[in-house]
This record gives C-alpha cells, sequence and structure tokens, in this order.
C-alpha cells in the first residue's frame, strides 16, 4: 500500500459528467492529516507511517498525547492511525497528507463504522422471510426453527437469529474516485461509503488495482 488517508463524511450528492451521465457520489473531507510518528523495522519491528487527523479541544487531550504530539510538532489530534506504507521511509514527521495523494479514476477502498441500529429481528437483520399474516396463524415474524431435532441436538454457531444490527467496522471494496477539489481537500467518491454523516472513514488504495 502507498497510498491512504483519513476523511470525515459529509454526506451525499450526485454530479453530472461530460457526457451528460448522472453519478451518485459522497462527499469526503480527506485531511490534511499530519505525520506524528514513522515507524521502522530498527525501532518498531516493522514500517509504517501514523497520521492525526481531525481537531480537537486541548481539554479532551490527556497528557502522554499532548506530548507525543508535541514532540512530533502538530497540533492536537482528535484521531490516529497507522498506514503500513510500502515506502514509509520516504516520509517525514510533521509531513502533512492531502487529498491529492489520490487522483481521478483511481479505485479505492472504504472502511468506516456502519450505523448502529440496536437489537434487531432476524427479518430485518438478515430478510428472511415472514409467516402467513392471517389472525390464525400464530406465525408472522418468528425466526422458525432454530435447528435439528436430536441429531446433532444444537443450533450451529452462525445461526441467523434476532440480536445487535449495525455499529461494524465494515470495508467498501474498489469504489472509484470522481473527482478532486485539491484546494478544498474534498474528495467525491462514486457510490456510497459505510458510517454516518461526520463519521471518521479510511481511504486506501484498492487491494485490486494494487495487485
Amino acid at each position: 500500500m502507498k497510498k491512504a488517508i483519513l476523511a470525515t463524511k459529509i454526506g451525499m450528492t450526485q454530479i453530472f459528467g461530460e457526457n451528460g451521465v448522472l453519478t451518485p457520489v459522497t462527499v469526503l473531507q480527506a485531511g490534511p492529516c499530519a505525520v506524528t510518528q514513522v515507524k521502522t523495522v530498527e525501532t518498531d519491528g516493522y514500517n509504517a507511517v501514523q497520521v492525526g487527523f481531525g481537531e480537537i479541544r486541548d481539554v479532551l487531550v490527556n497528557k502522554p498525547r499532548k506530548g507525543h504530539f508535541a514532540k512530533a510538532g502538530v497540533a492536537n489530534k482528535r484521531f490516529l492511525k497507522e498506514f503500513k506504507f510500502e515506502n514509509a521511509a520516504d516520509y517525514t514527521v510533521g509531513q502533512e497528507i492531502k487529498a491529492d495523494i489520490f487522483a481521478e479514476g483511481d479505485k479505492i477502498d472504504v472502511t468506516g463504522t456502519s450505523k448502529g441500529k440496536g437489537f434487531q429481528g432476524a427479518i430485518k437483520r438478515f430478510g428472511l422471510s415472514r409467516g402467513p399474516m392471517g389472525h390464525g396463524s400464530e406465525y408472522h415474524r418468528h425466526a422458525g426453527s432454530n435447528g435439528p431435532a436430536t441429531t446433532p441436538g444444537r443450533v450451529f454457531k452462525g445461526k441467523h437469529m434476532p440480536g445487535q444490527m449495525g455499529n461494524v467496522k465494515v470495508t467498501v471494496q474498489n469504489l472509484e474516485v470522481v473527482r478532486i477539489d485539491t484546494e478544498n481537500n474534498i474528495i467525491l467518491v462514486k457510490g456510497a461509503v459505510p458510517g454516518p454523516k461526520k463519521s471518521m472513514v479510511m481511504l486506501k488504495e484498492s487491494v485490486k488495482s494494487a495487485n
């Protein structure tokens, strides 16, 4: 991996291309991210670049993090992430990573935390079919049988049942970068990305395109 950046999801809109085709896009405030630490095999056992992103009030930052940011010579950041760049040695502490790290037409993978929907039934959570809705059926939105009878006499792991829905780490792969505003660090990505508005997402070059 050679390209990655942290971003904030602003929302969705649509744009028209030169051929008049309408494209739904997600608007992302990508960076700028400040390099807070460069890790090497000699000092840390692996190569990586640690970056900070997002504004945060000084009172919300603990002393260890304040010292870490002060040593790097950057302002306090809300998020800290590591990117295992192949070219980690090319980065220096205090350097900024901006939206222009990507270009229009690039394929990227976007990772974020999906919207939490609380405790939901199996129909909404997994799309199971419901039973007859007649008054005498006594079976409407139940999940159905939980498993076989005597053999094997247990419920298999992974059985679709009611439970917590959403609020999990999700990665959408091979999305296309449609447009980049380098002045305002805005990236428009074709289609939807996980998470609600104002949530933090991670953009990195697609595994498929890298291969």
